[in-house]
């Protein structure tokens, strides 16, 4: 058995797994722009090089992913340290509570706190 072959039954699987990391890292974006665009482009990337046969260029392709990952993942991070209210497109908590009377009794300011 050659190294291409042996590898070609583990490039498919890698790439799966890696697709499968991708997605899940973009779920921990805080902002809901920057989950959807991490989910488009990721689906997009792949998408583009479904019918991609060489070994060493998916074993390239994969590379680069795996540096995307580890950029997302440093991304991610710095995304949690800024809160952000939730938009209305994604339901759930608008960031204003509002008093017993219906009037605003807090609304989270975005500037210098």
């Amino acid at each position: 058995m050659s190294i291409v072959s042996a590898l070609k039954g583990d490039l498919p699987q890698q790439a799966r797994s890696l697709y499968r990391q991708l997605l899940r890292q973009g779920e921990q974006f805080q902002s809901y722009n920057f989950r959807e665009y991490a989910k488009r482009r990721t689906r997009d990337a792949f998408r583009e090089h479904v019918n991609e046969q060489d070994p060493r260029e998916i074993q390239s392709l994969i590379q680069k992913g795996l540096r995307e990952l580890q950029m997302m993942k440093r991304q991610t991070v710095i995304s949690k340290f800024y809160q952000i209210d939730r938009l209305v497109v994604e339901g759930g908590m608008s960031g204003k509570q509002s008093g017993k009377s219906g009037d605003i009794a807090r609304q989270k300011d975005t500037g210098w706190d």
